[in-house]
């Protein structure tokens, strides 16, 4: 009876959690018609867009926007330099026109970032990889990524 008892606290703890787990990305929403809208508010808002390719069966991929939205140094600066969209890569839903686009990241596994210019051209790709620190993400890494990419760094490298 005991067994049954702790069994079954334990399922419903499984189901809790599992219903309280955040999607980061929709695949039902078209990855060009996401690329379109956080271009034009790039434009209006003087940042870049950061793509991140993935999906919400990939582990890596979850644990990057968690990292990349609380991190006390990277989710700041991640606001302040660019507009950051989930581009879902899926079974269900490989966003081929995106993907097309994109310059087809997915090549590098996942998640992949891409970076779009203002003007939504895509500058660079950038494979996880590289970034990633036991089973998180290195700060340090992550930081000098971004700040490599930022319109001011990109725009300085141009004059």
């Amino acid at each position: 009876m005991k067994r049954f008892i702790l069994t079954s606290i334990l399922m419903a703890f499984c189901l809790v959690a599992t219903a309280q787990e955040k999607k980061y990305y929709n695949e039902d929403v078209d990855g060009m018609a996401q690329i379109e809208a956080a271009t034009e508010l790039a434009r209006q808002s003087g940042r870049y867009v950061l793509c991140q390719v993935g999906g919400n069966w990939c582990p890596w991929c979850i644990r990057f926007a968690q990292f990349a939205t609380t991190d006390s140094v990277v989710a700041p600066l991640l606001e302040k330099h660019y507009v950051y969209v989930h581009i879902n890569y899926s079974k269900g839903n490989k966003n081929r026109a995106a993907m097309k686009y994109l310059g087809n990241p997915q090549r590098f596994g996942f998640p992949v970032f891409v970076i779009l210019n203002e003007d939504g051209t895509p500058i660079h790709i950038q494979e996880s990889a590289s970034l990633e620190e036991g089973k998180s993400y290195n700060r340090k890494k992550v930081e000098n990524f971004l700040r490599l990419w930022t319109r001011e760094a990109v725009m300085q490298e141009e004059d």
